[in-house]
């Protein structure tokens, strides 16, 4: 049974005759009626009444003609949906990425999908994951890479990996143990994304920890960037807090340890966009690239 087949059958059942298939398929009427013949033969069940004036389908024929058209619906869908690939040469994409996003894959995304589509412009917007959410919940980005929590109304959420935050402080102080919130909040603590305060998804998850516990966190400093973080940390100011990614990177300073939280504390990334919208081609095909290049990362959920 081969798609041509189908085509065959499902325009002969639709058109009501070989010869009107024949015409919308662009070709002749013996070549319709062979096709179907030998989806017959091969089947072993007559698919057509024959004789008539107009051709009229069997119990058989019936039954698989839902199936058919599925079947042509979904490779014509997939033969479209390569075809608009083809046809992205222009334009700009506009997403959000996640902070820190160079740790993870930012550059090699950048790089690939300019390749890929070297008419494409593209707007990379390296913001906190909740000014991200905003920007695609207003439509200013079309879709983002965030991290999780974040408030979701308006917004079509899919999370695609776990990344574990560690906590940082220098190497000779190393604790050798898993960090708790208690002794979280009696650090010299120094926390980024300044900006963003207390609405940051991974200080928001470090908030209700501390909630719970009841105890307060009150950062001694804090910057925008987790580089100058990390650097003071270097410089014995205080101690800080890092996902995986950051840690296993080339650029992470020499001299700093990390350890886990107790319990583990994980950043969840997600694709968001606009709840009932869709994706233009390039911004979707961006999406896919990207979204592969995180779940490559691994960090199950």
């Amino acid at each position: 049974m081969t798609l041509t087949q189908l085509r065959a059958f499902l325009v002969s059942a639709m058109s009501g005759s070989f010869t009107a298939a024949a015409e919308e398929l662009g070709t002749t009427q013996p070549t319709v009626s062979e096709l179907v013949r030998k989806l017959e033969v091969e089947t072993g069940l007559a698919l057509f009444v024959r004789g008539g004036r107009r051709l009229k389908l069997t119990p058989a024929g019936e039954e698989l003609l839902p199936w058919a058209q599925r079947t042509v619906d979904a490779a014509d869908g997939g033969t479209s949906a390569l075809q608009a690939l083809r046809g992205i040469t222009g334009g700009t994409v506009s997403i959000g990425v996640l902070r820190n996003a160079a740790y993870y894959f930012l550059p090699e995304l950048i790089d690939r999908f300019r390749r890929d589509h070297p008419g494409v412009r593209l707007r990379a917007v390296g913001q906190n994951s909740a000014e991200v959410a905003a920007g695609v919940r207003s439509g200013d980005l079309e879709a983002g890479l965030v991290v999780l929590p974040i408030d979701d109304e308006g917004l079509e959420v899919s999370p695609l990996m776990r990344d574990e935050v560690l906590w940082v402080g220098r190497a000779e102080a190393a604790r050798g143990r898993a960090m708790t919130i208690e002794e979280v909040a009696a650090t010299e603590m120094i926390v980024y994304d300044a900006h963003y305060g207390w609405t940051d998804p991974t200080r928001r998850q470090l908030a209700e920890r501390a909630q719970r516990a009841g105890v307060r966190l009150e950062p001694v400093i804090e910057v925008e960037a987790v580089g100058p973080a990390l650097e003071l940390v270097r410089r014995g100011a205080g101690e800080t807090l890092v996902s995986s990614a950051v840690a296993a990177s080339p650029t992470f300073p020499e001299g700093l340890g990390t350890v886990p939280f107790d319990p583990p504390l994980f950043d969840t990334i997600a694709v968001i966009s606009r709840a009932g919208s869709t994706l233009a081609p390039a911004t979707a095909e961006l999406i896919r690239v990207a979204t592969e290049m995180v779940r490559r990362l691994g960090g199950e959920l």
